[in-house]
């Protein structure tokens, strides 16, 4: 079946810079629209960043300037570079794929394939 396996999450100060990686196995990344979204406690799934096919870049408003989504397609691999950290980014982050929905591309409604998510926290 097919699994997307976050990592690269971890504890940093506020400033500080994170890499996250979202390996994808079954299908190909190459030609897939793919995105990043995080839950804080107590509040929604939001998106983050979503990359379209060939490449253009979507991003929230509170990460734009900061975060950089990008593919590496023999890799199978999507990423999230994460800088000037701030406590407001704490969270679960999550990949995602197969988007089906055409309404709200950062809609988590929109998306069918989740991974497991891996955890920000800045302090």
């Amino acid at each position: 079946h097919v699994q997307l396996v976050e990592s690269g999450g971890g504890s940093v100060q506020a400033g500080g810079s994170l890499k996250l990686s979202c390996v994808v196995s079954v299908y190909t990344t190459s030609g897939r629209s793919m995105a990043w979204f995080r839950q804080a406690p107590g509040k929604e799934r939001e998106g983050v960043a979503v990359i379209t096919v060939p490449d253009t870049k979507t991003y929230a408003d509170s990460v734009k300037g900061r975060f950089t989504i990008s593919k590496d397609n023999p890799k199978n691999t999507l990423y999230l570079e994460m800088n000037g950290l701030q406590p407001e980014d704490t969270g679960v982050y999550y990949c995602a794929a197969v988007r089906v929905g055409r309404m709200d591309i950062l809609s988590p409604d929109e998306w069918r394939d989740w991974g497991p998510g891996t955890q920000v926290t800045v302090s």
